[in-house]
């Protein structure tokens, strides 16, 4: 830095237009700026003194600073995010604190008003004052993107160019010089970077602390207006007492890891599952795992695939273990595909927290849309801050943007996928996900575009300090080829299935696992038609037992469904399951279905039970059956229903001692028929074919052998060399042509949506148009996954009287805000639709004004309902009670 004369600076003797000018509006006289830029640099040092020494040494790195600098200079520059607001555009926003400022010498004129955007003008004016502090200013211009980013987006370069205020009159400069300059001098944060550029990661990890800092540090509830003391100095040490009282407030955690001492491997696996009473063993997975993980140097990559039931979830949460004592990784992210597979693994992971946080005080965050709802996060929120109670689930953190933020979290894999693609503050989830511990499982369960948006989040994840863990039990060999390539991975060795990789720096080793070999699996076909699969699914019912029939649409749940109840000789014993349920209604089945047919106690299993379900019983839920009957699907998604089949030990009724896995549409005349039964809009038909050629020429299935055997057959073969009907290779052909070109289609959409981290802060974002995660809000609709548009839906009851949620509630009125109690009610019957002339209808619909008052219901839209249906889209919607919400034909 160059060399600046260090004194101890007083409100009182600061010039009185540097000293008025205001950044808080409110009685008396505001917030001067220099009082708010040190309030925010204060919460910036409070923060990274409860992250790990980690996390300060990336930063130093990051950085180019002296590790024993980097805490006040994060500080000092992040403090600078409002300078822009001394310009006269935006002291013109309060006219009382316009008059305050005119009063103290400043003086305005219409025409200087035209930039009014502070966080582009800060961006601006430090570019250019800044090389007025230091001796190496290469990264100046990166630093001033990140902290000009505080509203949402990081500034273009265009933007910032144009962000200087113009035509100013009197003394605006020099008011902004002593400014900076007695700031600086009061903070005295060191000489500043060595280095020439920051990379993307590190201006992205800066523009995050900033917006959190900036959040904290503007709450008047932790900072009140005015001048804490007369001393600069002092008014900051006082800024940095109310941080750390905020911080509190909030339920920030200091740092500290979970594994406290050395533990051997069967002993942590028992504490992970929580059975000390009796010893348990390791299984070889979790050895093989814990022995590379002995070698893991900094940032790890481990892809594990192996089949279902052997653990994978115990050796992630093992894994998070040993890398945070290892790394000082700050938390713990388990991203899952769906609310449901997250809500199902938030208990267990609530449950292996509370075995090793008796001794200290952690967050945790369900985090996705529905969370609020979830009564495990009411209970958590409800806790009182004493240590009887060792987690908690801070209303602060779960509020939108900010759950990635808490240490540890559980939810969908969406909601760190946005940190990749240009949404408002997507660099808040980058910080909150920099130095984690990141799990995504059942990563074969995404098509090329998501996929695509999982290598750039890899690329994201490894320079920000990250260890992430990979599972999956049928990954095709593109797809993890592609997946090491994003981490950099060198020298992949050739492993048998199951097996275990893990990359340290670019260094790729493996083991192969012995897993359990389970008895052979019986595989035969039949008709597609609903007729059939009735019947087949009643006579194995008639022999006793639970079963499951796993369909491809809700159309063909709720038809089967009907179909069923009618013929059953007991219609009870019947159950539907899927997603187009109010989401009250769908958690509570989900619960039934759990209880039913988990791993549960056996009284609670009954003796004759059939579940018809779509894709939501497909992963991630500990369901056991005795029979089972399927759609045909790719084969990979084959497999994991093959998972729900005898799954644990238990007593089988006889007529299902082996298990038998029924597929419809696997029929050697005929390859399977996709328009009907619209397989073909669900999933790709190519992919489809070939499961179905590969499958008939294996009746039956040994895992763990075949499992990849068969997903390679599929995705990487050729099973067609021998197919001799010219109508169907026509057929066969488009289909080929038309799988390639999807392909490619989507990883350009890939390539286009995500941020690449790799890229010049400069230029990253060009070519990227800002986006938003929601039906409302700015920029055009970003989305982590392809398909069908889909709007989250309010059914409700309309009649004279107003809108009912159920027929016996009083009526509210729609054009009335809500209280809080029924805004939650109506969050909590939402239910999610996407076919396409009902959603365009409904966006087209005025929003009514309790709706778009209220924050839970401004992005959700009311489904009016008269005499229980509503004529939209060219369809009747009704809410069936057993089928949940139900398209007819007009």
């Amino acid at each position: 830095m160059k060399a600046m004369e260090i004194r101890r600076h007083r409100f009182s003797e600061l010039g009185n237009c540097a000293r008025r000018v205001w950044a808080k509006s409110g009685d008396p006289i505001g917030h001067g700026l220099l009082a708010h830029m040190l309030d925010v640099a204060a919460v910036v040092e409070a923060i990274l003194d409860r992250e790990s020494a980690a996390t300060l040494a990336w930063a130093a790195r990051a950085f180019g600073l002296p590790p024993g600098e980097v805490r006040q200079w994060l500080a000092a520059i992040i403090g600078l995010h409002d300078f822009g607001k001394a310009i006269p555009g935006f002291q013109s926003k309060w006219p009382e604190g316009q008059r305050t400022v005119e009063l103290a010498g400043l003086i305005f004129k219409p025409v200087s008003f035209g930039i009014q955007r502070h966080d582009i003008a800060s961006a601006a004016l430090l570019r250019r004052l800044l090389p007025t502090l230091f001796l190496k200013t290469g990264w100046i211009s990166a630093v001033t993107k990140a902290v000009g980013a505080h509203h949402g987006y990081i500034p273009r370069t265009l933007e910032i160019r144009d962000g200087m205020p113009r035509n100013e009159v009197g003394e605006w400069s020099e008011t902004r010089a002593e400014i900076l300059r007695v700031y600086w001098e009061t903070l005295q944060p060191g000489d500043g970077p060595a280095l020439d550029e920051l990379s993307l990661p590190a201006v992205a990890w800066l523009a995050g602390l900033t917006s959190v800092a900036d959040w904290i540090g503007s709450n008047t509830d932790w900072f009140p207006l005015g001048e804490r003391a007369d001393l600069l100095s002092e008014h900051s040490a006082k800024a940095r007492a109310l941080a750390d009282i905020a911080l509190d407030a909030i339920g920030w955690p200091g740092h500290r890891p979970l594994l406290r001492r050395e533990t051997d491997t069967d002993t942590l696996i028992q504490l992970i599952l929580g059975q000390p009473e009796y010893p348990v063993t390791a299984r070889p997975l979790q050895q093989a795992a814990d022995r590379l993980l002995s070698l893991a140097d900094g940032p790890t990559l481990i892809i594990v695939e192996a089949p279902m039931g052997e653990g994978k979830t115990e050796l992630a949460l093992l894994a998070h273990l040993r890398l945070q004592a290892r790394n000082a990784h700050r938390g713990l992210y388990l991203a899952l595909p769906t609310q449901a597979t997250g809500n199902a693994m938030f208990d267990r992971a609530l449950a292996f927290l509370r075995r090793l946080t008796s001794e200290i005080r952690i967050d945790i965050q369900l985090v996705h849309g529905s969370a609020a709802l979830d009564e495990r996060i009411h209970r958590l929120r409800g806790i009182d801050a004493s240590n009887a109670e060792s987690i908690a689930s801070s209303a602060w953190f779960s509020q939108h943007k900010r759950a990635l933020l808490s240490p540890y979290g559980v939810g969908t894999i969406d909601q760190a996928l946005f940190a990749t693609l240009n949404v408002k503050h997507h660099f808040v989830r980058l910080w909150g996900l920099a130095n984690r511990v990141v799990v995504l499982d059942e990563i074969h369960a995404y098509d090329t575009y998501t996929s695509g948006l999982i290598e750039a989040l890899l690329r994201w994840l490894k320079p920000l300090g990250c260890s992430v863990i990979l599972m999956s039990a049928t990954l095709p060999v593109q797809r993890r080829d592609a997946l090491l390539n994003a981490w950099g991975a060198t020298n992949c060795p050739e492993i048998p299935y199951p097996r275990i990789l893990m990359v340290r720096d670019n260094e790729t080793l493996g083991e192969h696992v012995d897993c359990r070999h389970l008895e052979p699996i019986q595989i035969s076909g039949t008709a597609e038609d609903l007729e059939t699969l009735a019947h087949e699914a009643l006579i194995c019912l008639a022999g006793s037992g639970c079963g499951l029939i796993l369909v491809n649409t809700v159309q063909r749940a709720q038809d089967l469904y009907r179909l069923l109840r009618e013929r059953a000789p007991d219609p009870s014993t019947i159950l539907l399951f899927h997603a187009r349920f109010p989401a009250d209604e769908r958690a509570a089945l989900e619960r039934e279905v759990v209880k039913r047919f988990g791993p549960g106690p056996a009284e609670h299993r009954p003796s004759h039970c059939l579940l018809i379900a779509t894709q939501v019983a497909e992963q991630s839920l500990d369901l056991d059956f005795d029979f089972m009957l399927s759609d045909l699907a790719p084969v990979d998604l084959l497999l994991q229903r093959a998972g729900r089949l005898h799954r644990h030990q238990r007593n089988r009724p006889t007529a299902h001692a082996a298990p038998h896995l029924r597929i419809a549409g696997l029929l050697a005349e005929r390859p399977p028929e996709l328009t009907e039964t619209a397989w073909g809009f669900v999933y790709d038909p190519y992919v489809l074919y070939c499961t179905w050629a590969v499958l008939l020429h294996k009746p039956s299935w040994q895992l763990p052998e075949d499992i990849d055997r068969l997903v390679q057959a599929v995705y990487t073969g050729d099973p067609f060399a021998e197919e001799a009907r010219p109508d169907f290779m026509a057929t066969l052909n488009r289909a080929l042509g038309d799988h390639y070109a999807e392909i490619q289609n989507q990883r350009l959409q890939a390539q286009h949506a995500a941020i690449d981290a790799e890229a010049e802060p400069q230029t990253a974002y060009d070519g990227h148009p800002r986006g938003k995660e929601e039906q409302d809000g700015e920029g055009i609709p970003l989305v982590t996954r392809l398909g069908e548009d889909s709007l989250p839906t309010i059914p409700v009851l309309s009649t004279d009287a107003g809108w009912h949620l159920h027929p016996d509630d009083p009526p509210f009125d729609p054009n009335t805000a809500p209280d809080d109690d029924l805004a939650r009610r109506l969050v909590a019957r939402q239910v999610r639709l996407s076919r396409k002339s009902i959603v365009h209808a409904l966006l087209k619909l005025p929003l009514p004004r309790g709706f778009d008052e209220h924050p839970l219901l401004r992005h959700l839209r009311p489904l009016p309902l008269v005499g229980g249906v509503a004529e939209i889209g060219g369809l009747l919607v009704r809410l069936d009670p057993e089928l949940g919400i139900v398209y007819d034909n007009t």
